[in-house]
């Protein structure tokens, strides 16, 4: 890898939202290291590297690591993208299912921060950026489980802002709306946008926002880019960037 080239790391690389921001950094001309439990395929970045590792096991997590060590000395940015959701009430959520959710979005996250903090220190300083969810400040019935770890999520941001600032490491997160991702059309059979196949379910779900659509990972993928990238968002630190087509602008009465 060229050591002068900006290096990041993206967990849940292999996820719609995931493939979207690994291949806008590398248009960008970034050294992306991807990382997920899944296998990416054939068209991960030439100049890169993907690690397929589990990172809701902190086994897995600091394996991934240690694979990253003789990639690059250091990071410029971190994205914790990875995810898991659990659909269903409350009531229904075993212990082992609540715990697997928290796991994987919340548990990875401050491990993933452990292990990156030396990596962005090494560098002079640089940004981590939480994929967090609209979920974390308005919420519906059964994804309980999720709403929680990103709610934990938005708050271990302001925490983590807080201690990193003293090694220039700035972390901020984004809340995406609703985007056509696999894990979004897994989870509309939970009856929030009623019934029919899932393109009536789509449709009903782009009505509930104010721009009448449904978003696209790459929408996202720039959003992350620009808290990434320590030109465009230099002043911005332990703060929660909404990207959701303004469903959360929109009371819930009207």
């Amino acid at each position: 890898m060229n050591p002068t080239q900006p290096t990041i790391l993206i967990t849940g690389a292999a996820g719609g939202i995931g493939r979207a921001t690994v291949q806008l950094f590398a248009q960008k001309g970034w050294q992306v290291i991807g990382v997920d439990r899944s296998a990416y395929g054939e068209d991960f970045p030439a100049d890169g590297h993907f690690i397929q590792a589990d990172i809701s096991c902190p086994e897995g997590l600091e394996a991934a690591f240690e694979q990253l060590q003789p990639l690059s000395a250091g990071l410029t940015a971190l994205v914790n993208n990875a995810a898991y959701q659990i659909a269903k009430p409350l009531l229904e959520t075993s212990v082992e299912e609540w715990d697997a959710v928290m796991a994987s979005n919340l548990r990875s996250v401050f491990l993933s921060a452990k292990l990156a903090h030396p990596l962005l220190a090494h560098n002079g300083g640089g940004a981590i950026v939480n994929v967090s969810s609209v979920h974390a400040i308005q919420t519906s019935a059964n994804i309980a489980a999720y709403a929680a770890s990103k709610g934990g999520l938005l708050a271990l941001t302001r925490a983590m802002a807080i201690e990193f600032a003293a090694q220039n490491i700035r972390v901020n997160a984004i809340l995406p709306g609703a985007v056509d991702t696999p894990m979004l059309r897994a989870g509309l059979g939970r009856g929030h946008v009623g019934a029919g196949d899932i393109h009536e379910r789509l449709e009903n779900l782009a009505r509930k926002t104010v721009n009448g659509r449904v978003g696209l990972p790459a929408e996202i993928a720039h959003a992350i880019y620009f808290l990434a990238d320590g030109e465009q968002s230099s002043f911005m630190t332990g703060q929660a960037l909404v990207v959701d087509g303004g469903a959360t602008a929109r009371l819930s009465t009207e």
